[in-house]
């Protein structure tokens, strides 16, 4: 099949879609996109105690409206902790599939210190915004995937020819190590011949989406000093304060000096190391505070250490080592590591963002030709999911379609606005570009963008835009990507 006739379904079924003026009267209540996003908002899947089996329940029974998906469940640990695995069979299943990924979890929320309760999932008549944790992080990408196979398939009876694959897993928030981490390693995993992933991205504030192609990997460290006890009245050499004071110095001087790369324009922040002290801990209880004339034995100092892949992991330890926390000045470290800076074949984990990498193409040119507009790919300043794929060799790209957006993931009041939830790709200036039958359309055709049709954007990538006859090696032939059409 040519490109060209390959297009022709989902162009019908766009612009079938930008010619219905849907709104929330066009629907009993609990039908429209947003009851549904709402409903997934509210089952709480926060830390301490997330209800990973409620919000399982309600995903599958979603799922269960669209007839052709297959739906799985599936436990790497405990009953408590399920991953959702979520098929949308192609007509070519030898061919490398598509991963669809987002975490069912979510961070904490202090109540008093909302708008509104954080899992009634408020939506204010004014200006459109959807207040509940997890809004942006990132409940909303697991249903607009939904959301958008719905329309493809139900609406406009289209199939994909790749394979795609929707999870949902538990435990990303804390570290993903019962979730993902477990997942990548099954047998079920390899079943699924997986050569490419998207997982989560951030929102944007400017009119540009942003692209993700690496994390910062995060190692805590903790610092010990001891020393002899004594009067606070007394000099000592080496006391465990003392010591520990040094270290703080030094390792504050490093900090100051990758910020100012920052500072000066010359680095972004996911471009450099970032060591940010958390606790320290020292003194001599007292029933009123501390005891202020006796000098403590032992110091306790954390520190969160976040390097981009571009980092040498052991020019690191030796920091550490010989700088931090040397064992002449009585000092003893700990390093916990929270996820590999390299993949399994010694490199930095990074998906790369140019030629060499046929998705990364497609995938630009997808969001360029549907009107969207992409900033430079950038480095993830914190951590997600996608670190497990890209370990094993898979490409993987965080993109979450969030523009003019205020950053709000973990923070109080976090939102999202209902239209930027439904705009997808401005589907209008996409079928301007590649469709006479634009021309019919009035200004009305804009509103678009709050009303029904998700992740457009996703399905234009994942079910059209990777219509390609290829034959080509990726990472040393770690991934072969084969075939005609997507």
């Amino acid at each position: 099949m040519s490109k060209h006739h390959h297009r022709l379904p989902l162009l019908a079924a766009v612009t079938l879609l930008l010619s219905l003026r849907l709104s929330a009267t066009d629907h009993p209540p609990t039908t429209t996109p947003i009851t549904r996003f709402q409903n997934y908002l509210r089952i709480n899947t926060a830390h301490p105690n997330p209800d990973y089996n409620t919000a399982v329940t309600y995903l599958s029974s979603f799922a269960r409206t669209i007839p052709t998906l297959q739906i799985q469940t599936l436990y790497f640990t405990t009953p408590d902790k399920p991953l959702l695995l979520i098929t949308w069979p192609g007509s070519n299943p030898s061919l490398p599939s598509v991963l669809l990924n987002s975490h069912l979890d979510s961070v904490p929320a202090e109540s008093l210190k909302w708008f509104h309760d954080p899992f009634e999932a408020h939506l204010s008549p004014d200006d459109g915004k959807i207040y509940a944790r997890g809004a942006q992080d990132d409940k909303c990408v697991g249903m607009q995937y939904l959301e958008a196979i719905k329309e493809l398939e139900i609406n406009f009876h289209y199939s994909p020819t790749r394979t795609v694959h929707i999870s949902y897993v538990p435990e990303e928030e804390v570290g993903g190590f019962d979730g993902m981490a477990k997942f990548v390693k099954s047998v079920e995993f390899k079943k699924l011949n997986v050569g490419f992933v998207l997982d989560e991205g951030q929102a944007s504030t400017t009119d540009e989406f942003r692209t993700f192609y690496a994390d910062r990997s995060p190692w805590h460290v903790v610092i010990k000093a001891t020393g002899v006890p004594g009067h606070g009245s007394r000099m000592y050499d080496n006391s465990a304060m003392e010591n520990m004071m040094k270290s703080i110095e030094v390792i504050t001087k490093f900090r100051e000096n990758q910020f100012d790369l920052v500072k000066a324009g010359l680095a972004a922040t996911s471009e450099v190391i970032s060591a940010n002290p958390v606790f320290l801990k020292a003194g001599i209880p007292s029933p009123t505070g501390f005891v202020m004339n006796m000098q403590p034995s032992e110091v306790e100092a954390g520190f969160d250490i976040r390097q981009p892949p571009t980092a040498d992991p052991d020019l690191m330890r030796k920091r550490i080592a010989e700088e931090w926390a040397p064992a002449w000045r009585n000092m003893t470290y700990e390093i916990t590591e929270k996820g590999p800076l390299r993949d399994f074949m010694g490199r930095p984990l990074m998906t790369a963002t140019d030629g060499s990498n046929p998705w990364w193409s497609i995938f630009k040119q997808a969001v360029e030709a549907a009107g969207g507009k992409l900033a430079k790919p950038e480095i993830l300043t914190s951590t997600t999911d996608a670190r497990f794929m890209r370990q094993i060799g898979i490409p993987t790209l965080g993109f979450s379609p969030m523009k003019n957006t205020p950053i709000l993931l973990h923070d109080h009041n976090e939102f999202l606005k209902d239209s930027v939830y439904l705009e997808g790709i401005k589907n209008s200036v996409l079928l301007k570009q590649r469709s006479v039958h634009l021309k019919s359309f009035d200004e009305d055709s804009n509103l678009l963008g709050a009303k029904f049709s998700g992740l457009l954007w996703t399905c234009y990538l994942v079910y059209q835009n990777f219509s390609c006859n290829m034959q080509i090696s990726y990472c040393k032939n770690i991934t072969r990507i084969a075939g005609d059409g997507f």
